[in-house]
């Protein structure tokens, strides 16, 4: 990759990551008045005998919430008031889409009881920061780091299930790709695509690649349901960035949050 080419993708991959860990949401005390997402429910779920479920506490949610030590090797901590973000700054341009893009960005789809937010950050690998003639190698060296939000949000009756449904809807009707503003910077999503993800009751996952001045970035976006409770997980990784550069599944991170849903 040309010097100018990684200068484009450091810039265009920052920006995203900008606008991934500011699109935080806070706990539940946080919440503020966004756009209506009863969207998120428009696609039915399996019919289930849950509609009298209660949603679980803000307490409850804070138990079951990633906490330093439970991922080895990452650094976790709470998302903070100057972290959020409301839904209402995340759109797209299509409207079917709008759902997916909050998802990604990480702000609450459809209306939760309670919801807390983690920022989970890998820890660089030893040697990983040691100088390399090729400026694309030194690049991914010194930025192979993910980042993941960890949002868990409650849901009264089939709450949980039917937002999980809209997002499976939405990722189908916005595969081939719309454009996002988020944090007040538009980006073209060129392709979702669905890639294998266990945990929960229910658990989908997509590969979600970014495009600007003709370089791509990945992130991933993971969401996993256990009862009335949603987990979303999205991640980027800036080393990965530029020429479509793909990046592993946080499954560390996703086995962890798995578990303590359970």
């Amino acid at each position: 990759m040309r010097p100018t080419a990684i200068r484009r993708t450091a810039v265009a991959a920052t920006v995203m990551s900008l606008a991934l860990l500011t699109a935080a949401c806070g706990s539940d005390a946080d919440d503020a008045a966004g756009k209506d997402d009863g969207k998120a429910g428009s696609a039915s779920a399996k019919p289930a005998d849950t509609s009298g479920a209660k949603a679980q506490t803000a307490a409850e949610l804070e138990k079951a919430s990633l906490a330093q030590g439970d991922v080895k090797g990452h650094k976790i901590t709470k998302a903070g008031p100057a972290d959020a973000v409301a839904a209402a700054d995340v759109t797209a341009d299509k409207a079917a889409c709008d759902v997916f893009g909050d998802a990604l960005m990480g702000a609450k789809a459809g209306q939760p009881a309670a919801s807390t937010q983690r920022k989970v950050i890998s820890e660089p690998q030893t040697g990983g920061d040691k100088e390399s003639d090729d400026p694309a190698e030194a690049f991914k060296a010194a930025f192979d780091i993910t980042t993941t939000l960890a949002t868990l949000a409650s849901y009264d009756g089939k709450g949980a299930e039917e937002t999980l449904a809209g997002l499976r809807t939405a990722a189908t009707d916005c595969a081939s790709g719309f454009t996002l503003t988020a944090a007040g910077s538009k980006q073209k999503i060129s392709k979702i695509a669905e890639v294998p993800v266990k945990g929960g009751e229910e658990a989908v996952a997509w590969t979600v690649t970014v495009e600007a001045d003709g370089e791509k970035t990945a992130m991933k976006l993971i969401q996993i349901r256990k009862g009335t409770t949603l987990a979303s997980l999205s991640s980027l990784n800036l080393g990965a960035s530029g020429a479509g550069g793909d990046f592993d599944m946080p499954t560390a991170v996703i086995d962890a949050q798995a578990a303590k849903l359970a």
